[in-house]
């Protein structure tokens, strides 16, 4: 052989090898071809620092989240089209090694519009296989909050649930292209908005997830806006508010010296709202107005906002701020100027996915005649059934959890949906659901009371060990360090205290029937 043309193939080759040697397993992803799914990115992500990018362009700087390690994995990114209207864009994240065999997907929040890669982040280090979505629309689009949806049934849709669901199947069918196996367990996990898309997830689409994590469901979502632009145009009306900060603080503290210590200890927080019976009348000023007291028409708006809203015909639309919560967070506090529209993140639900007409006269608000219209329009992205009997009839375990004083989304809804699925399945269903009322916790996270535990790893052991959550440990963490450890409690069981030692130690609490 000639020295050249020896030369020339020792060099084709060293560049086989080279080129070999720079693929990766994430490469033969790229010719994946999944119905209504453009591959759009396939990257191999090596170990390393990960900081999640804003969910809101323009957001400043400040407010990323930090930079957390992550180990490898191969990044698929995904645009999905189940309509000719539908551009729902996905991502799935696989480990490259030590994959637990499992799937993890996570939910949004809010109007969603983003992908959630903070959750994400967190599910890869854990070693699941993850996804995410950001629901078929951009947070900013048209406006933002529900602006996307006009002129947009389909979006709509995949708003209330193509979208998730649509993901979670791509997701598992990518998982059986990369690993040769599909995943052993799949679970979801998503509080707020994510806790209703949980809830649509075990009443639609059963098959799709083994156990479900539903912390403080915005379902139904329309009803939960009515409910907010009723409250708010009642008491826009009220000449006596907004209440000033001291007499928020006497409220406060009224309720806070009739109902801290149900529990046994008086730590600010309470562990067992449901058995407070303050009443604002006792706060009436008998001589003259004061920071100390409560005018007529004040003790009249301070029951408003502990109160159900209910149509004409007395039917709960959504239930009142539970005793304990921050009032600062209410209209009690910040009422509305009465030429000013209601605040367009509930408004949306009525103008937008009601009567897809963005100049509504809001002025003309009538909750018993708005809320219909726009549940009959747009009540599909909603649980509106307390039959999840297909969900457990397959071995599903569903965890639901909120918090006692959560602002954004009263917590009372949920009991109330826990109760109705009782009512509709029968009262033993703890083999397959629990509720979780969390003490001093307010909207998916924060407040005074504990407000973590590992809600994934609580689901895994019940779906895969058969071992039920008898109590669940919290914590409340503190300058990185955890100051407070208390049990919560299947509902209705409460945390009670034994009587002796740190009412900052779980071991110091039992949970007891009320």
């Amino acid at each position: 052989m000639k020295p050249k043309l020896l030369f020339s193939m020792v060099a084709i080759i060293s560049c086989a090898a080279g080129f070999a040697s720079a693929q990766t397993p994430c490469d033969t992803l790229k010719w994946l071809s999944l119905p209504d799914t453009t591959v759009t990115a396939v990257e191999y992500v090596p170990e390393g620092p990960y900081r999640a990018p804003n969910a809101f362009p323009g957001a400043p700087a400040a407010k990323m989240q930090p930079a957390i390690s992550l180990p490898s994995y191969c990044r698929v990114a995904l645009v999905l089209a189940p309509s000719k209207d539908s551009h729902i864009e996905s991502e799935v994240w696989l480990p490259s090694a030590d994959w637990n065999g499992k799937l993890l997907v996570v939910g949004n929040g809010g109007w969603a519009g983003s992908i959630s890669f903070s959750a994400m982040a967190s599910s890869i280090r854990d070693g699941y296989a993850t996804a995410s979505t950001d629901t078929g629309h951009k947070a900013g689009d048209a406006g933002g909050n529900g602006m996307f949806a006009l002129g947009h049934p389909e979006k709509i849709i995949d708003f209330g649930y193509r979208a998730l669901h649509e993901t979670t199947v791509k997701a598992k069918a990518i998982i059986a292209a990369f690993y040769s196996r599909e995943p052993k367990y799949s679970y979801y996990n998503g509080c707020s908005t994510g806790g209703r898309q949980g809830l649509m997830e075990a009443t639609r689409f059963p098959a799709d997830f083994d156990g479900i994590v539903a912390g403080a469901p915005a379902n139904p979502h329309i009803s939960l806006h009515a409910s907010g632009i009723e409250l708010n145009m009642q008491l826009r009306k009220n000449p006596d508010l907004p209440l000033t900060p001291g007499k928020i603080a006497t409220v406060q503290k009224a309720i806070m010296g009739a109902c801290d210590k149900i529990d046994g200890v008086k730590d600010g927080i309470l562990s067992y709202p449901e058995k407070c019976t303050f009443d604002p009348a006792g706060l009436l000023c008998k001589a003259g107005n004061s920071d100390a007291c409560l005018t007529a028409l004040q003790v009249d708006a301070v029951k408003m906002v502990f109160a159900d809203v209910k149509t004409r015909k007395g039917e709960i639309v959504w239930t009142g701020f539970a005793p304990g919560s921050e009032l600062q967070g209410t209209p009690l506090a910040a009422k509305s100027a009465e030429n000013a529209p209601p605040n367009s993140f509930l408004l949306d639900s009525i103008r937008i996915l009601g009567y897809q007409d963005p100049s509504w006269d809001w002025r003309t608000w009538d909750l018993d005649r708005d809320l219909a219209v726009s549940a009959e329009k747009a009540g599909y992205i909603d649980v509106h059934t307390y039959d999840l009997s297909a969900f457990k009839a397959r071995g599903g375990k569903l965890l639901l959890y909120h918090g006692w004083v959560d602002p954004g989304i009263t917590p009372g809804n949920t009991v109330n949906f826990y109760k109705g699925v009782l009512a509709k399945m029968g009262s033993r269903q703890d083999d397959w659901l629990r509720l979780f009322m969390m003490p001093g916790m307010q909207h998916c996270a924060g407040g005074p009371g504990p407000d973590q535990f590992d809600k994934v790893a609580v689901i895994e052991r019940w779906r895969e060990s058969g071992i039920a959550p008898e109590q669940i440990i919290a914590t409340r963490v503190s300058g990185g360090t955890v100051d407070m450890t208390r049990p919560i409690c299947p509902y209705p069981q409460v945390p009670t205290y034994k009587g002796s030692g740190s009412t900052n130690d779980a071991a110091n609490f039992t949970c007891n029937a009320p």
